[in-house]
């Protein structure tokens, strides 16, 4: 058996993000590793140790024993919580065991993508996902790797892979939690639609409409009459997404039509990231 075709889209495009990850680390230099990123109360090395931790746990390896100070005043919820053991446990690592460890964990979990035998439709369990299916679980890893692929790059300067497999991939996830975004959390009317243009390496139009029982679905098909209308880059709108800026620092990025007050409410709620 090899792997499953509907896999190895998400275990190629998470390889590429990875890759990426281990060669910018290779090459940080002294304070670099220190350096704020958009990712809250991370830095440079806090964004590294994410995704080790994150391989690690698929993997399967023991979650580490550690307490948590008290001063992590980004942490919100028990989802941050859960995600900064993996975090604050490799503060006080060395640059060479960082980036050795990284290495090495890409290594295992390379060998473990490469001999998956379960079936897309195998049943997972994430502690802060929830339950989710083997396709659906590689899909958010590539995800994840790249989102932070992405914040290491703004922060050092080394813009990149905005157009990879992996950015495609995030695009579905991201598009797929639109619908409560604006039907639930920012409240759209009923029977309304809601415009997406983006434009840039990765280019889309997406309409989100609210049927007559307030429920929310995105289809490719434009709308004549829109309630609102948002036009802006893709970067801008990943980091919109992700939670890596406000609303108010790029609004000279985000051109809005239509009705400005939902628009805000949209806005508010766009970030969907843990």
């Amino acid at each position: 058996m090899t792997v499953h075709p509907s896999l190895q889209t998400s275990i190629d495009a998470w390889t590429q993000s990875i890759e990426a990850i281990s060669e910018l680390a290779s090459e940080l230099v002294g304070g670099e590793w220190n350096r704020a990123t958009e990712c809250p109360g991370w830095s440079v090395r806090d964004v590294i140790s994410h995704v080790i931790g994150g391989e690690c746990e698929a993997l399967g390896d023991p979650r580490p024993i550690h307490s948590l100070p008290r001063d992590l005043y980004h942490i919100r919820g028990e989802a941050g919580r859960y995600f900064e053991v993996q975090v604050d446990v490799r503060r006080h690592h060395t640059a060479p065991e960082m980036t050795s460890e990284l290495e090495y964990t890409i290594i295992r979990r390379s060998r473990q993508l490469r001999n998956e035998k379960r079936d897309p439709g195998y049943e997972l369990s994430h502690p802060v996902l929830g339950d989710m299916t083997l396709e659906t679980f590689l899909k958010m890893r590539a995800f994840d790797v790249w989102v932070h692929e992405q914040d290491l790059r703004r922060a050092l300067g080394k813009p990149g892979n905005l157009d990879s497999d992996a950015a495609v991939i995030s695009r579905d996830v991201l598009l797929g939690r639109l619908p409560k975004v604006i039907a639930e959390d920012a409240g759209a009317p009923k029977k309304s639609a809601i415009v997406f243009d983006v434009h840039g390496p990765v280019e889309f139009l997406r309409t989100v409409r609210v049927d007559e029982e307030g429920r929310g679905s995105v289809d490719r098909s434009p709308s004549l009459g829109p309630v609102v209308t948002f036009t802006l880059d893709w970067e801008t709108y990943v980091r919109l997404a992700c939670g890596r800026v406000r609303p108010r620092r790029v609004a000279d990025k985000v051109k809005i039509e239509g009705d400005e007050e939902l628009a805000g409410r949209i806005l508010a709620h766009f970030a969907v990231t843990p």
